[in-house]
């Protein structure tokens, strides 16, 4: 039934009977779908527009609050004047000319905590705290280079990865954290399924079909199998078959779409994560990636 699939996901949603000039709904059928809904019912002509200050009203009162709010990716994080490095790798997969999306949300997402920018490719991370003596309040580096990253920037000074805010910001942060810890159990033969939330040109650098497994079964020197799902397309196969479940940053799609994409493995048991947890999970820096967002 649509409306136990919507309860499901959480979408909000109202019941509009459109034909209200040729035959309004009966006391009786208010009464059965009422057994079903709590959702408002709204009578409404589309002929004749008809109640259409009514079905506004009620359009305005499902909205959910949040709609309304814009989230900050690091928000709690630092105050006006801060010095924020942002370390931001020129690889393959990096587009000609221009910086990717979560590199440049989080630019913006400084801006408008009236903080300072500082950015920098990891090679030169390190000559830039050498020769200006700036200890940034905190440090985003890209996750593909938390082992370099990590070794050059002072363990006092806060660093973290660009997908590793965006699980804090979009991702249920805690069943991430969790899922991530249970790399160490996979067996051989357990199966990983890949969350592309985009549609991209895929380079044979590409992150989530050829590093992470590649340095999956470095980390745990096992015989995975892994699936890959771009975009939103249908996952085919049983959730309960995946072992542990790998979504990307997210940085295309809302909040409310990663949590439906991982609805069935949650409420399965299937351990989630993300693209940065994983990976500083197996850099060994996975404390200190996620210390700035626990409270």
């Amino acid at each position: 039934m649509l409306i136990q699939k919507y309860d499901k996901h959480k979408v909000a949603y109202l019941i509009v009977n459109n034909k209200a000039d040729m035959e309004p709904l009966l006391n009786e059928t208010i009464r059965r779908i009422q057994q079903f809904t709590a959702a408002s019912i709204v009578e409404f002509s589309a002929k004749t527009k008809y109640n259409i200050d009514g079905i506004i009203e009620a359009l305005k009162s499902t909205i959910p609050e949040t709609t309304y709010q814009n989230p900050s990716l690091l928000k709690g994080l630092i105050n006006r004047g801060d010095i924020v490095m942002l370390i931001t790798p020129v690889d393959s997969e990096a587009p000609d000319g221009r910086m990717i999306l979560p590199q440049v949300m989080a630019i913006r997402d400084v801006l408008d905590n009236d903080a300072i920018n500082i950015v920098v490719k990891e090679t030169e991370a390190e000559l830039f705290l050498q020769k200006t003596g700036i200890r940034p309040k905190l440090v985003i580096t890209d996750s593909q280079a938390f082992g370099f990253v990590n070794k050059i920037i002072p363990a006092d000074i806060p660093l973290t990865g660009f997908s590793v805010a965006y699980a804090n910001m979009r991702g249920p942060f805690d069943e991430y954290v969790k899922g991530a810890k249970k790399i160490s159990e996979l067996k051989d033969g357990d199966k990983i399924l890949i969350l592309e939330s985009c549609t991209h040109q895929v380079s044979c650098d590409d992150i989530g079909r050829f590093k992470i497994p590649r340095w999956l079964k470095a980390f745990t020197r096992k015989q995975l199998e892994f699936d890959v799902v771009a975009g939103l397309n249908e996952i085919t196969t049983p959730i309960t078959d995946y072992a542990l479940v790998i979504q990307c940053g997210g940085c295309m799609i809302t909040r409310k779409q990663v949590f439906s994409r991982l609805y069935d493995a949650i409420e399965a048991g299937v351990p989630v994560t993300n693209y940065g947890l994983s990976i500083a999970y197996m850099n060994g820096i996975f404390d200190r990636a996620i210390a700035p967002f626990i409270h």
